[in-house]
């Protein structure tokens, strides 16, 4: 199982047991994840933008316009990124205020962004982009053309620094406040897709995609 080697930027210093370097948990976290943050330090200032992506083998891609002032920067800068993503699966409610806690699965990347301009590698991260927001999308609709993909920047983030880090279970209380008669326990969190709402101007007699419903 591939591992992350550990960096000070990396490193799980708060909570240690929590973390984790393999590959396999990373991922796991990053291909469930629909949107990430995006941080970077320009003119000693600090920005994130949150966006879209997805991840391919070892590398993580964005998308935007060219005429998006900071895709342009990131693009020329070649500047160090600190992506994140977080899952939240639950509210920990403890017996304690001070106990409360979440169940949460995270990813914390360090990399530096890259123009991707091979046509290949272009159509491929595009239709795993789109097949990540929406299994089956990719077969049903028309595809680029020449300029929109002019006006496309596509930036792929070699992921070579990266921890997760991840809480479950129950709360852990104070030993003293077990015999409180307060409700203990968690609450699960999930993102759940709705049913579809479809356009008002859409042609009549479209049927819903199979893949939608």
């Amino acid at each position: 199982m591939k591992e992350f080697p550990v960096t000070d930027r990396t490193r799980i210093t708060r909570l240690p047991k929590r973390g984790a370097y393999d590959a396999s948990t990373i991922y796991s976290i990053l291909d469930e994840a629909l949107f990430c943050t995006v941080a970077f330090s320009r003119d000693q200032q600090a920005f994130q933008i949150p966006t879209g992506f997805c991840r391919i083998d070892d590398k993580l891609y964005i998308h935007g316009s060219v005429g998006s002032q900071y895709m342009r920067w990131l693009a020329e800068s070649k500047a160090t990124l600190s992506i994140s993503v977080t899952l939240m699966d639950g509210m920990v409610l403890a017996r304690s205020a001070f106990n409360h806690s979440v169940n949460y699965r995270s990813v914390n990347i360090f990399g530096i962004p890259a123009v991707v301009t091979d046509p290949a590698e272009l159509d491929r991260a595009l239709e795993i982009f789109t097949e990540k927001m929406c299994p089956g999308r990719w077969a049903d609709i028309r595809k680029p053309t020449a300029g929109e993909w002019k006006a496309t920047m596509v930036l792929s983030i070699e992921i070579e620094e990266a921890s997760a880090k991840v809480r479950t279970g129950s709360p852990k209380d104070d030993a003293e406040d077990m015999d409180l008669n307060i409700w203990a326990g968690v609450v699960p969190l999930t993102t759940k897709r709705q049913p579809a709402i479809p356009d008002p101007a859409m042609k009549p007699g479209i049927p819903l995609p199979d893949y939608l419903k």
